[in-house]
């Protein structure tokens, strides 16, 4: 056997294990994109084949469309590092990054978790506590608000949109929604959305009439989207089942003021919940943090940006953002 075949054995063989490694990992974090799924499957059995062609001996291929359809499979092997390395690097999103300027306030009476003048963090220990510094708060779609802009003091993903796409259509956005003043209704409304508006300079959280709450916003010329209600006047109103750990964000009324929590690190939903309630969150809606779609980040008080979740992806299309 000569080292041509002998390296083209080992490349087969990494390959292949590399394939399966992506798929595994993209099965246990749940990134469930339906055509990345597809994606990764087809990688693990387009290698699996080609290794079984080349131990059998690629020789014995007499027929042309044979010999050229294992050319192909083994070409398709020059794929699996970059989707390696993207499926990897959304793994690594998941994981929230640490924020060393926030207040210590592990020992911290829940009642003086207050908003200050300028944009603030606390460390509860289990979750991160962030008031940004606003003057209005949007709803921005198809086009991601950029970090040069001085005036976003906040910004991460807001509604849920109904299909993975690369295109942005309003229709896809999950929820009635509004952006400055337009109202767009939604085709999937569901009972469970709760509402989170802005308007007339005062932000609202609604859970009996979400889709009024947003058409109201609207007509005062405000923002506001749909999520899925989390917590009602102290109360949780969400059956969400999630047996494994992750990070979880909330958009949330504590004290009287809006804020984002965050989690530390990943954590049960129980204990996540657990501690919005030991805070004493009044009313909650559930933000989306799968990878890619936890992209977010903030400008601190020395008017630095802070990137927490810095993996944006192209079928990511609305965000809800902070102004000063």
């Amino acid at each position: 056997m000569s080292i041509r075949e002998r390296f083209s054995g080992i490349w087969l063989i990494s390959m292949t294990l590399l394939a399966l490694l992506a798929y595994t990992v993209f099965f246990v974090a749940q990134m469930w994109l339906n055509l990345l799924f597809a994606l990764y499957l087809a990688l693990v059995i387009l290698q699996g084949a080609a290794l079984v062609i080349y131990m059998w001996g690629p020789e014995k291929l007499k027929a042309r469309p044979r010999k050229i359809l294992y050319r192909l499979l083994y070409a398709s092997s020059f794929l699996v590092v970059p989707c390696f390395i993207f499926i990897f690097t959304g793994l690594v999103s998941q994981y929230h990054v640490r924020i060393p300027d926030a207040i210590d306030a592990q020992g911290m009476p829940a009642a003086e978790i207050l908003p200050m003048e300028e944009t603030t963090v606390y460390n509860t220990g289990t979750v991160y506590v962030i008031f940004p510094e606003y003057g209005r708060i949007d709803l921005v779609c198809e086009h991601r608000p950029p970090k040069s802009d001085a005036a976003i003091t906040w910004c991460s993903g807001a509604a849920f949109q109904h299909t993975v796409s690369i295109g942005f259509t309003q229709e896809n956005v999950e929820g009635d929604h509004a952006v400055s003043g337009v109202l767009y209704e939604s085709p999937y409304n569901k009972k469970s959305f709760g509402a989170f508006t802005f308007a007339d300079g005062k932000f609202s959280f609604a859970f009996d009439d979400a889709p009024g709450a947003v058409r109201k916003a609207a007509e005062a010329g405000g923002s506001g989207f749909m999520q899925f209600a989390l917590i009602r006047g102290g109360r949780t109103v969400m059956d969400f089942d999630r047996p494994r750990a992750r990070c979880y964000r909330t958009l949330a009324e504590l004290n009287g003021n809006v804020c984002i929590i965050d989690s530390v690190n990943m954590l049960h939903f129980d204990a996540f919940m657990a501690e919005l309630h030991r805070l004493g969150v009044t009313n909650a809606l559930y933000m989306d943090m799968g990878a890619g779609w936890n992209y977010s980040w903030y400008r601190n008080a020395a008017d630095r940006v802070v990137t927490l979740f810095g993996l944006p992806v192209p079928w990511s299309h609305n965000w809800v953002v902070f102004r000063r």
